[in-house]
């Protein structure tokens, strides 16, 4: 087996149960730099059917990875608060790349290169016009940046890697307002990305939006045997999060989602929702020409608002409309009560 390379259609035949254990086996084998990261489990009994799939869809157990994505998704980064004497908002947020383990599905740990502990990293959040101080400390193995989206000086826009030990701080101004984006910008890029260095960065507008049920959300994927195919695809780095545990909602509550995509070796990801349509906002601008829809696209670094409202209880289920990427861990429910 450990000459073997197993792709994500592998996965779909085997059942998804049945591949968590051999994907583990292989990654243990032949990629991974830690010991113990993965169990292969007893797959003999594995068939190709739905009923493998569906038991680690509907597995109930709420695991370390489980617990990480839950808590991405209504955690927000408000920063240190300060004022200066300028009467301006300043806030100061301390991030520190590090080597961990992540564990992306049941049994299932990547080797990643993280912002502060967890893939996605934390969700950092401010006002338009702020003055913004992100301290940055370097502890992982490798050269690493923050790149933020927005507008802010050319020196602060994270080109210049930042050796393993060493740290800068990036100071600017908060603007534009909307959803952006950071991640690490050091060479070979789709590495450090797929590695897990990126995250989501709200600036909020000064008037503020209508009050909400908010949530985070961070499409990505994770490739174990290094084939340039992944084999998870995941919202906030853990597979089928929300299936078994749905995210509770109110009726006819307004939620807003803070959706983006960081799925590497994928041109498109995808967020599918049933029964209801919603708003999409792109970029997080409220004028920039919205759709109402049930089905938006996004290119990798894409971004965009999400809001709803429920007209009736239940459970509305939302993924990706790639059945494969579907499949391979991206869907989850809403349940409205």
């Amino acid at each position: 087996m450990s000459d073997q390379k197993i792709s994500r259609r592998d996965m779909l035949k085997i059942g998804t149960t049945g591949a968590l254990g051999i994907a583990g086996s292989i990654y243990l084998n032949k990629v991974s730099p830690f010991t113990g990261v993965a169990h292969a489990e007893n797959h003999s009994s594995s068939h190709n059917n739905h009923s493998t799939n569906h038991s680690n869809m509907y597995d109930s157990s709420k695991t370390e990875g489980y617990k990480m994505a839950e808590r991405l998704l209504t955690e927000f980064d408000y920063g240190k608060v300060t004022k200066l004497l300028d009467g301006r908002t300043l806030r100061e947020y301390e991030i520190v790349a590090i080597d961990k383990e992540i564990e992306i599905a049941k049994g299932i740990k990547f080797p990643g290169w993280t912002y502060n502990g967890t893939i996605p990293g934390p969700t950092f959040r401010c006002t338009e016009g702020d003055l913004l101080r992100f301290h940055f400390i370097n502890s992982g193995s490798h050269p690493h940046s923050i790149h933020f989206h927005g507008i802010h000086p050319p020196e602060m826009d994270g080109l210049d890697p930042i050796a393993p030990g060493q740290s800068f701080t990036y100071e600017f101004e908060a603007k534009p307002y909307g959803l952006q984006l950071y991640h690490c910008h050091v060479l070979p890029l789709r590495r450090h990305i797929h590695k897990g260095l990126y995250g989501n960065f709200i600036i909020d507008p000064k008037t503020p939006r209508e009050p909400a049920l908010e949530l985070n959300m961070v499409m990505n994927a994770f490739d174990l045997d290094l084939d340039g195919a992944n084999e998870f695809y995941t919202v906030n780095g853990y597979a089928f999060a929300f299936m078994s545990h749905p995210i509770k909602i109110k009726k006819n509550e307004l939620v807003r989602i803070y959706l983006s995509n960081f799925t590497e070796f994928d041109l498109l990801n995808s967020f599918h929702l049933h029964a209801n349509y919603f708003t999409y906002l792109p970029t997080g601008r409220n004028d920039n020409p919205s759709q109402f829809t049930d089905t938006i696209m996004q290119c990798q670094g894409e971004r965009g608002i999400i809001e709803v409202r429920f007209p009736y209880t239940g459970k509305y289920m939302f993924h990706a409309h790639v059945s494969e990427f579907a499949e391979l861990g991206w869907m989850g429910f809403f349940e409205v009560e």
